[in-house]
């Protein structure tokens, strides 16, 4: 069983385990503001993880770096691609805690597909305003190494379907993907768009697995709310280092429960980075790479 520690503050309460270094449930005076998974237990749909050195997809597990072809192995076989990275399977060291503070170190490669050696830091801090979290990558080998990193929580707005919660953020363009394997097509614009939440609105039945950019910061940070009706909410800030949003709904087919959870995954850079090269972060040999993002309840 992996170990997993809890953080208290400010009436707020969070767990965090050792593999993947995931955030297995986030309250506020006993609600929840993630949907949590089961102590000891895998972890379902990568709730809650730390995906990294790349967040999302991978095309058929195909990328190729400085002139040189990789093959990483394929975790989502029904599409056929690597998803969220190499880190998730992993149990994280701890290197440092307190009744308010964790830190966890993780280091990933050399591996198949993945020849580069990072060092990889995920900081979570506890108080009266909510969850901080901040993770960096060192590149701890003598080559350039791609990197991209996102966490996974499922936000959870209130006892409400997800259909009814009230949803905001503000991203002027998002990434138009295939069906079947959600690889990228295109950015289009949202204006006059379903996926057009600028403006808060209830999601009602639009299902959505996409990653938004254009994205609004305001003194170096973009914010989204949930709220539920009844008068519950959560929040998450990023800032400037993720300019890609993936917003998923949590779609599933009958009779898995559906809908259970908004997933909302501040990204460094879009599905299949690797390929395009879009915003991908190339570190040189003892460079860091530091993203930090924050859940809240509302």
């Amino acid at each position: 069983m992996s170990a997993e520690f809890t953080l208290s503050a400010g009436g707020y309460t969070a767990v965090v385990t050792a593999r993947a270094a995931a955030l297995r449930r986030l309250t506020l005076d006993g609600r929840d503001l993630v949907v949590p998974f089961p102590e000891g237990g895998p972890i379902p749909d990568y709730r809650g993880i730390i995906a990294a050195p790349w967040p999302n997809r991978i095309a058929d597990g195909k990328y190729s770096f400085d002139g040189v072809d990789h093959q990483l192995p394929i975790n989502e076989p029904e599409r056929d691609t690597a998803l969220h990275g190499l880190a998730f399977p992993l149990d994280w060291t701890l290197k440092e805690s307190d009744a308010g503070s964790l830190t966890l170190t993780c280091a990933v490669g050399p591996t198949a597909g993945y020849p580069f050696v990072l060092e990889l830091e995920a900081r979570y801090v506890l108080d009266e305003a909510g969850l901080n979290t901040s993770v960096s990558a060192v590149n701890a080998a003598d080559i350039d190494a791609p990197y991209g990193v996102c966490p996974h929580p499922y936000l959870v707005a209130g006892s409400s379907p997800l259909d009814q919660w009230v949803l905001e953020f503000a991203a002027d363009s998002f990434l138009e993907v295939t069906p079947d394997r959600l690889l990228p097509v295109g950015v289009v614009p949202t204006d006059g768009h379903a996926f057009d939440f600028r403006a808060a609105k209830a999601i009602g039945s639009t299902e959505i697995d996409h990653a938004f950019t254009a994205i609004a910061f305001d003194g170096g940070l973009a914010r989204l709310s949930l709220r539920d009706p009844a008068g519950t909410g959560v929040g998450i800030s990023w800032d400037e280092s993720c300019p890609w949003l993936q917003i998923h709904t949590a779609d599933k087919p009958t009779p898995i429960p559906s809908r259970i959870g908004l997933a909302v995954e501040p990204m460094t850079c879009p599905p299949d980075a690797f390929n395009s090269g879009t915003d991908v972060i190339r570190l040189e040999p003892g460079a860091r790479h530091t993203a930090s993002w924050s859940i809240y309840a509302l």
